[in-house]
């Protein structure tokens, strides 16, 4: 018997595509499978206690999705919670515990150590959950199992990451709510592909995914939403860290999905890199059903897209835009503001040339989350001790800790980089804007909160019956 437990309780509810992937392996597996989404519990305590003392599980999985809510100055995090639920699981039965998920792979040792945890996986989970149960009634050969973290005799092992290079996964979805979460947080996850061969300064994800991209098969994806279909689930965001990266495999999806005339039934939004990007992906992706595409703009300036390793020019972000607008697609630009060499000309420099070029709407994030194993954290390790750097933001107090809500904010900025932002800004509603550092200063317009963590008025949009990604709601809001 095998329990899998959703830990990730943010609001608006994000539906665990991870677990859902992961128990419909187990069961094809032949393992026994009850899942345990404390995210849809009223009362989790009683929920988690309930599911464990009836059933005696052999081992009990946690999804971890997010270790922090990546956003200054929010700066939320949910290690210490992850610590507290292994601390109740083992209370209530003797099982062993294992980790996984992606923000658990992204700092995978650090995690296993502060949470407690008997095990943790990082990477791909369908596989190596299955072959941990079959260890652990067998051999106990841990060292065969792909991408686990276990203790032994003290000390930490660590299989190398599970990123098969062939993808394949379960296309039934039925071990998560799906409508109840399409219901509830506005849409459901997909994936066409797993890790990113790309190497942006900042990005986890070739850390959590792989520093490869590993393709699924088009037919097999399009067999999936049609599973999600017969479940009353017609709203999609593409995980996939950039869906056109390669445009081949994009474009090969797109024709599957009009192949088999779904474009019509689907409404769906993806991440995608500016390039590369032409006429005929855009018109593939709007006869395929997408609706909008969120692009990695990062900034308009060239040396700040230099700075952030980004391929694209800023005539790269006009065509974009156009190409969108010619298909009916909506179209958002995601900047990340106060990175190395960012002042307040660079940052002026951005938003004023995407008020020229008039995407949808554009996110101003401010500051880029350090994680430990990404190219910006090691440039800013070598320069010398991050406790004496001025780039430096946290909420926080001692040594400087990767895992904790660490972010670095370029020093030109000054003392108030959020409220120089919004400055700049000067209330365009195309633009989410970051929320000023200090508590006393005012709200953020309503719609214009870009951090979907705890976002009760997204929530409640939602609730009366928008669905979609969240930029799309916001900007709906804002519109009305």
């Amino acid at each position: 018997m095998l329990t899998l437990i959703n830990a990730n309780r943010m609001i608006p509810p994000i539906a665990p595509i991870g677990l859902d992937y992961v128990a419909g392996a187990a069961r094809r597996a032949g393992l026994e499978v009850e899942l345990v989404d404390l995210c849809l519990a009223g009362d989790t305590a009683a929920a988690l206690a309930a599911a464990l003392a009836e059933r005696r599980p052999e081992l009990v999985g946690i999804s971890f999705r997010n270790v922090d809510d990546c956003f200054w100055p929010g700066g939320a995090w949910f290690v210490p919670e992850l610590a507290e639920l292994v601390g109740n699981v083992r209370r209530l039965c003797e099982a062993p515990i294992v980790l996984g998920g992606v923000g658990y792979s992204i700092v995978a040792p650090q995690i296993l150590l502060q949470s407690g945890a008997d095990f943790g996986v990082r990477g791909d989970g369908e596989e190596a959950l299955v072959t941990l149960a079959a260890e652990l009634r067998g051999g106990r050969r841990f060292d065969r199992v792909p991408g686990l973290l276990w203790w032994e005799e003290g000390a930490l092992r660590v299989n190398p990451p599970a990123w098969p290079r062939q993808v394949s996964l379960p296309t039934a979805r039925d071990a998560v709510d799906n409508p109840t979460y399409l219901r509830l947080g506005g849409q459901i996850g997909l994936e066409t592909k797993r890790g990113c061969d790309r190497r942006c300064l900042y990005c986890a994800d070739p850390l959590a995914k792989g520093p490869a991209t590993r393709l699924r098969d088009p037919a097999e994806a399009a067999d999936e939403v049609q599973s999600l279909l017969a479940q009353g689930v017609d709203v999609f965001h593409l995980c996939d860290s950039e869906f056109n990266v390669p445009p081949g495999h994009a474009r090969e999806v797109g024709d599957e999905l009009v192949r088999r005339r779904l474009g019509d039934r689907i409404r769906w939004y993806a991440y995608l890199a500016v390039v590369p990007f032409d006429a005929e992906l855009a018109r593939t992706m709007r006869r395929a059903g997408c609706a909008g595409i969120n692009f990695t703009g990062d900034s308009a300036c060239p040396a700040m897209l230099r700075a952030y390793r980004q391929p694209h020019r800023r005539e790269d972000l006009a065509s974009a835009v156009r190409l969108c607008r010619g298909e009916g697609i909506a179209v958002m630009i995601d900047m990340l503001l106060g990175g190395p060499g960012e002042t307040p000309q660079t940052v002026d420099q951005s938003i004023r040339f995407l008020r020229r070029i008039d995407p949808d709407c554009a996110g101003a994030a401010l500051g880029i989350r350090l994680y430990p194993g990404t190219a910006i954290a090691e440039m800013l390790a070598a320069e010398g001790p991050l406790e004496q750097n001025p780039a430096i933001r946290r909420r926080y107090e001692g040594p400087i800790d990767l895992v904790r809500p660490t972010f670095y904010v370029s020093p030109a900025l000054g003392d108030r980089p959020a409220r120089l932002v919004r400055e700049l800004i000067a209330g365009d509603p195309r633009f989410f804007e970051p929320a000023d550092e200090e508590p006393e200063a005012p709200p953020v317009e309503l719609g214009a909160n870009y951090n979907y963590n705890a976002n009760q008025a997204l929530a409640d949009a939602i609730a009366a019956g928008a669905r979609g990604a969240y930029w799309d709601i916001l900007r709906r809001m804002r519109a009305r």
